[in-house]
């Protein structure tokens, strides 16, 4: 599988400020969601070793992300990355279980808060109630094309309502630095890698993934 927590240090930056910001409301919202996908039995454990449908394996443990965010992310991933994928199918499905990988490992690396909002947000999405009433997604996350979750992103990213953008912002974020962060994708978002004399002078550039 695809080095792991490549520059999964990039995500755990971003743990500076919280993601959501959801304020007194959506905080309300999505602990209700949190508790109701409890109550019904919805809500998962970490994945822990995944393997997925094409064969492909990994010894990456899932720490955080569960057998429905993955799939979740699996269905995200090619709508918000698109082109930058490659092409070849199981080129494609490695990057993509890549990608989720270092989105689980820089996760792993943010305080508890962020977590916890992180965690309410892909129950949201997870929870089949309200994926359909407040995500209007149908399928479950497994059966949705990249045409669906494009326009399911483009309704959360030009909603008047600030915990759904700022939800898109978040699935978007998380999605984009783990894919561009990891050295095999620096080309595509135009950023050479480290210079030379960086790599051989500093040790953990020689051991970074």
């Amino acid at each position: 599988m695809a080095e792991l927590p490549a520059r999964s240090d990039r995500l755990s930056t971003m743990d500076r400020r919280s993601f959501l910001r959801t304020g007194v409301g959506g905080t309300l919202f999505l602990g209700t969601v949190g508790i109701t996908a409890n109550l019904s039995g919805c809500a998962g454990k970490p994945a822990g070793r995944y393997e997925a449908a094409t064969g492909i394996s990994s010894d990456y443990r899932f720490g955080f992300l569960t057998h429905d965010d993955i799939l979740l992310f699996g269905a995200l991933l090619p709508a918000i990355i698109g082109p930058g994928l490659p092409q070849q199918a199981a080129d494609r499905q490695q990057a993509i279980l890549g990608t989720i990988e270092r989105i689980d490992a820089g996760i792993l690396q943010f305080g508890p808060a962020n977590q916890k909002e992180l965690r309410r947000l892909f129950d949201l999405l997870n929870f089949g109630l309200t994926r359909v009433t407040v995500a209007r997604v149908w399928p479950d996350w497994a059966s949705v094309s990249p045409a669906q979750a494009g326009a399911f992103l483009d309704r959360w990213r030009s909603s008047r309502i600030g915990l759904l953008n700022n939800g898109y912002i978040a699935l978007t974020k998380l999605s984009n630095v783990a894919f561009y962060g990891h050295p095999a994708q620096w080309h595509l978002s135009g950023y050479p890698g480290p210079p030379a004399w960086a790599t051989q002078a500093l040790p953990q550039f020689q051991n970074a993934s």
